[in-house]
C-alpha cells in the first residue's frame, strides 16, 4: 500500500506519472479551482457518459467548502457533500489508480489532505442479453450471459431473490486485475468446498486473464496435455446457472467473459441440456435417453464396424450387407482417418467463412467433397455414410471439448483396432475410461465420476430419466 501526500501539487505529479497523462489521450485529467481551492478528476473516455460528468462537475462548482487538510475531511466530504449511488474515499494511491484504470473516476482536491475520492459512474461498452448461439433451448429464457460482470451478476440476483445468495468479489492478474465473483448459497454449498476455491482464486498468479475464464481455468488446474476431456463446465446460460447454483454448486463469473463455470464437475453433467427440464418429465426424459444413445453411438460406430469389416468371416449371411462391395483406392482405416480430419478442416473453413455464405459452404461444399470423393475411387460411400452420422451426432452435446476428447478416442481406437483387431477395441476403450478416471478438476471431495464414483442411486437416476422435482 503506497498513500498519498498531504500536498495537493505532489499528489497530481505523481498521478500524472503513473498513469502517464501526456501519452494516453483516453485517459482525461480535468482540473478546475472551485471556492479557491485546486480541485482535479481522473477518468477514462468511453468508460463514462458526458451527461454525469457534466451533472457531477455542476454540482462540484456549487460547493463551498472542500475541507481544510484535516483527518477525516475526505471522509466526511464523501458522506455528505457527494450525491452518487457509489462513493467512497480513500488513501491507497494503488488502489485510486486500480479503481480510474476500472473505469471509475478519482477525485483530488486541495482540501482532502492525503485522501482521493472515487466516484463509481462507470458504463461500460456491453451488447445485448441475447440468447447464446451454442446453447439455444426449444422453449425457455432467451437471455444469456454478456462480457460485462455485473450484468452477469444482476441476471443472477434477477431469477434469485434469497438473501443467503453470497457474490464475493475476487481480482486475479498482476497486469488486467481481472474482476472475479464467486456465487453460492450459503447453507446449500458445501462452505468447505467454497473455501478451497476461494482460496486457489486468491492465489492464482498470472499476469493476465486475456481469454477470460479459459485463463482462469488453466491458472487454477495445472491441465495435463495428453488429457483431453474437460476440466469444468461452463454454461452462457443464465437459468442453467442459477439452476446448477440451487443444487448446491459454486459458479464463478469472470468480467470480459460471456460463460460461467460450474464448480464442482461431474464427466456426466455435460450430458445434460437445459431443454431436459423445460419439457415435461416423460419428454424430458425421452430427449435426454435419445442424445445419450445417439453420443454413446457416434463414439463406437465407426470402431465397431471397422472392426466388424477386417472380420467379415464371422458375421452371418444377413449381416454381411454392412461390408461394402468396392472399398476405394485406400484402405477404409485411412479413409476413416482422412474423413475425421477433413469434417474439422470444413468447420474451420465454415467458422471463417462470412455468415450470409456459411450455410451454403456448409452443404455445398459437404456433398461436392464427399460426391468427388467416391466418383474418383479415394472414399467409398459406406465411410461417407457413416461419417456423416457421426458428424451429425456429435453436435447432440454442446461441449465441444467433451466432443473432440472422444473423437481423440474414437481415432485411437480405429488405430489400435488396425494393429490388435478384436484386443484394439479393447484397448481403446480401457484408455477412455483411464483418461475419464485420471481426470482432475477442482471438484474437492467429489469424484470426476460421480454419482458413479462414489455410487449415489438417486443422482445416477436422474441423469438418466427427468425426475420431477418438488
Amino acid at each position: 500500500m503506497r498513500g498519498l501526500s498531504r500536498n495537493f501539487d505532489e499528489n497530481i505529479d505523481t498521478v500524472d506519472g503513473i498513469l502517464n497523462i501526456k501519452e494516453n489521450f483516453d485517459i482525461i485529467k480535468r482540473e478546475m479551482e472551485i471556492s479557491s481551492q485546486k480541485v482535479t478528476m481522473y477518468y477514462i473516455d468511453g468508460f463514462v457518459t458526458a451527461t454525469i460528468m457534466q451533472k457531477l462537475m455542476i454540482f462540484l462548482v456549487g460547493i463551498k467548502d472542500f475541507g481544510s487538510g484535516k483527518d477525516g475531511d475526505v471522509e466526511n466530504f464523501a458522506k455528505k457533500s457527494v450525491p452518487s449511488v457509489e462513493v467512497e474515499a480513500s488513501h491507497d494511491l494503488d488502489n485510486i489508480i486500480k479503481m480510474v484504470l476500472s473505469g471509475c473516476t478519482a477525485i483530488f482536491a486541495e482540501g482532502f489532505g492525503d485522501g482521493a475520492i472515487i466516484v463509481d459512474a462507470r458504463s461500460y461498452p456491453a451488447r445485448v442479453t441475447e440468447e447464446p448461439e451454442n446453447d439455444k433451448v426449444m422453449r425457455g429464457a432467451r437471455d444469456g450471459f454478456v462480457e460485462t460482470l455485473i450484468f452477469n451478476t444482476a441476471m443472477i440476483r434477477r431469477r434469485i431473490r434469497d438473501t443467503n445468495l453470497v457474490v464475493k468479489y475476487a481480482s486475479v492478474g498482476e497486469s488486467s486485475k481481472t474482476d472475479i465473483a464467486i456465487v453460492y448459497i450459503n447453507g446449500k454449498a458445501d462452505p468447505v468446498y467454497v473455501k478451497e476455491v476461494t482460496e486457489k482464486i486468491n492465489s492464482v498468479k498470472t499476469d493476465a486473464l486475456p481469454l477470460g475464464h479459459q485463463s482462469l481455468i488453466e491458472s487454477l488446474i495445472k491441465k495435463k496435455w495428453y488429457n483431453p476431456f474437460p476440466k469444468i463446465r461452463c454454461t452462457e446460460r443464465p437459468d442453467a446457472a442459477c439452476a446448477s447454483i440451487l443444487e448446491g454448486s459454486v459458479i464463478i463469473v469472470c468480467d470480459n467473459s460471456p460463460e460461467v463455470m460450474i464448480l464442482p464437475t461431474s464427466i456426466f453433467d455435460f450430458l445434460q441440456e437445459t431443454d431436459d427440464f423445460y419439457f415435461p418429465p416423460l419428454t424430458g426424459s425421452y430427449l435426454r435417453i435419445v442424445r445419450q444413445i445417439t453420443f454413446w453411438c457416434a463414439i463406437f460406430l465407426t470402431p465397431v464396424w471397422y472392426l466388424l469389416v477386417i472380420n467379415e468371416n464371422i458375421l452371418p449371411e444377413w449381416f454381411r450387407f454392412i461390408v461394402p462391395e468396392n472399398t476405394g483406392s485406400l484402405s477404409i482405416l485411412i479413409q476413416l482417418l482422412i474423413v475425421e480430419v477433413l469434417l474439422d478442416g470444413l468447420k474451420l473453413a465454415s467458422l471463417n467463412t462470412p455468415s450470409v455464405m456459411s450455410n451454403s459452404f456448409s452443404v455445398v461444399g459437404g456433398l461436392l467433397l464427399g460426391d468427388f470423393a467416391v466418383q474418383i475411387g479415394w472414399l467409398c460411400p459406406d465411410v461417407i455414410f457413416y461419417m456423416a452420422v457421426i458428424s451429425i451426432a456429435s453436435f447432440t452435446a454442446s461441449n465441444y471439448e467433451l466432443g473432440y476428447a472422444f473423437k481423440f478416442i474414437r481415432m485411437t481406437s480405429l488405430i489400435l483396432i488396425s494393429f490388435m483387431n478384436w484386443w484394439g477395441l479393447v484397448a481403446g476403450v480401457a484408455l477412455g475410461i483411464l483418461l475419464i478416471c485420471t481426470n482432475k478438476g477442482l471438484n474437492g471431495k467429489r469424484s470426476y465420476l460421480y454419482p458413479l464414483i462414489p455410487f449415489d442411486f438417486k443422482a445416477l437416476r436422474s441423469l438418466v430419466i427427468r425426475v420431477k422435482k418438488k
